[in-house]
């Protein structure tokens, strides 16, 4: 949760020249953009954690509908993240049948 809040939280962006900012990894270059920067009411951290809790209340039976799925924790830096999901594409799980033989025998 706390990775997700540090990343979502923390953005703004210049109403002036529509860039985009982040408190921790990309701040605002000086003190006079930092003073314009507008936060967007879905990046408020209460809103934010709301959002996040209702997401693994909803979604926590779906696991077992999608047994082949892989999990990967992307609190990492993106080209690891890259790296694990394209190993998966390039040599994939051995796949299992979802059938038993003996339905076809009977």
């Amino acid at each position: 949760m706390e990775a997700i809040l540090e990343r979502l939280a923390y953005r703004a962006v210049d109403p002036v020249t529509g860039e985009r900012y982040h408190a921790l990894y990309k701040p605002a270059p000086s003190k006079r953009a930092h003073e314009r920067l507008l936060t967007h009411p879905r990046d408020v951290e209460e809103h934010v954690r709301a959002e996040v809790e209702k997401y693994f209340r909803l979604s926590s039976g779906t696991k077992e509908l999608f047994e082949d799925a892989v999990s990967i924790n992307a609190d990492q830096d993106p080209q690891t993240v890259f790296e694990y999901i394209e190993s998966y594409i390039v040599n994939p799980l051995p796949s299992t049948p979802t059938w038993k033989s003996s339905k076809l025998s009977g």
